[in-house]
């Protein structure tokens, strides 16, 4: 069977739009991360950025998938873990690529923000795409292109809401090739529903139902899709977290970037997790936080950022870790890292600090202007400092600036429906 690689960078609703054609630009990042990593030429057949929980690009991958592979081997869902593997698993059993009647089979892959909850290879038969199916699913999403919102059924139209509160990104997964279902007559029996006024009603046993198996002609040639446990990573603060911690901050719904200005002698904590100092430069700067919305974000002065540390860890102030003095006990400290920037422009960030799992601080600065910055992360996390930044202008997506403070109004960019005829173009 003809192998290769398939990139998909999920969680692509969760991020914001800071120019036109951002989305081009992030498949670039990530076609560099793959170079890098040493995939490239034939071994890489495609990248596609995607949402799991949206079903942004998800009818897109769907068609690659079939072109690229129809039905000639098997597939693998592989990469770290919190990445959405399961809830991509979970999406494309309700699509296309799956058999119309493994849905009803097959058990849905356990979605949870704990590292290694996948612990067996679930897997669902992946539909062979005749020109026949290729043909009548096509028609589908052309159908389904030329609709507007006031066309969705109630039901569609307050699911499609809710989405869009949850991500920039959305899109429709539907299913060209439906399992039929037989009608069955429902058995009336009048006296097993009848009662006098001085007993109670009886409800007759239920025979226990019958769970669907697959026949033999539907898996002797099957090709399956698997879903496969998370690569823990090392260095990732996840680690380190409680389960409560994580759901905090793995961002669940869209993020909404946080920009400040700071000038020399300020320190910006990303809870208790992370730590930007700006330490000399002659101008100030913007820094702008995205990370889950649940992190709170304070901004002091270098004298006081210790005292402060030390005082509101595992508190309210900072939330993460959570727990107090005992938690902290057995909480790694924080390591600094020394950073050294030069500034592009006041409207185009020179970097990003990484700062581990929790998010990052894009860096903007005045044309030339150096920056020296000390970050930190608990001891045994990654500091990164990633050069281009990911999203390069999200500094100008802000609301004025609050008076009195080092912070900006926020702005949460317009949602975007891929496949509603109503909407623009990104």
């Amino acid at each position: 069977p003809a192998a290769g690689v398939l990139v998909v960078g999920n969680k692509v609703d969760l991020l914001p739009a800071d120019c036109r054609g951002h989305l081009g630009r992030l498949r670039q990042r990530v076609a560099a991360a793959c170079a890098t990593a040493g995939l490239r030429g034939a071994a890489l057949v495609d990248i596609r950025l995607v949402s799991a929980k949206t079903g942004f690009g998800v009818e897109g991958l769907v068609s690659r998938l079939q072109r690229s592979w129809k039905c000639a081997g098997d597939v693998y869902l592989l990469g770290a873990t919190n990445s959405g593997k399961s809830t991509l698993f979970n999406t494309l059993l309700r699509s296309d690529y799956c058999k119309s009647r493994a849905p009803d089979i097959v058990d849905r892959a356990t979605v949870s923000p704990w590292p290694g909850t996948t612990l067996n290879l679930l897997k669902f038969p992946v539909i062979n795409p005749t020109c026949d199916r290729i043909f009548r699913r096509q028609e589908r999403l052309k159908e389904e292109a030329t609709k507007t919102e006031d066309q969705l059924s109630i039901e569609d139209k307050k699911y499609l809401n809710q989405l869009k509160k949850q991500g920039y990104l959305v899109g429709e997964v539907g299913r060209t090739f439906q399992r039929q279902k037989s009608t069955s007559e429902i058995d009336f029996d009048p006296d097993m529903l009848s009662y006098s006024m001085d007993e109670d009603p009886t409800h007759s046993p239920k025979e226990p139902e019958q769970r669907e198996e697959f026949t033999y002609n539907e898996v002797k040639d099957a090709r399956w899709c698997f879903d496969t446990p998370g690569i823990v990573k090392e260095d990732c603060v996840l680690n380190l977290l409680t389960e409560k911690e994580v759901k905090m901050v793995l961002p669940s719904h869209a993020i909404v970037p946080r920009t400040f200005i700071l000038k020399p002698g300020m320190v910006l904590f990303l809870a208790a997790l992370g730590r930007v100092d700006y330490l000399q430069g002659e101008k100030p700067a913007w820094f702008s936080v995205l990370a889950s919305n649940l992190l709170p974000v304070h901004v002091t002065t270098l004298s006081d950022a210790d005292a402060i540390y030390e005082k509101h860890t595992a508190q309210e102030l900072l939330k993460v870790p959570m727990g107090g003095e005992e938690r902290m006990k057995e909480f790694p400290p924080l390591v600094a890292q020394d950073i050294t920037l030069k500034g592009i422009g006041t409207t185009e960030a020179v970097a990003d600090i990484k700062l581990s799992s929790a998010g990052w601080v894009a860096v903007t600065a005045h044309a030339e202007e150096e920056l020296l910055l000390r970050a930190y992360t608990p001891k045994g996390t990654a500091l990164v400092v990633r050069e281009p930044p990911l999203l390069p202008y999200i500094s100008t997506i802000r609301g004025a600036r609050i008076p009195g403070t080092a912070a900006y109004r926020t702005k949460k960019p317009p949602s975007f429906v891929e496949n509603l005829r109503t909407t623009g173009s990104r």
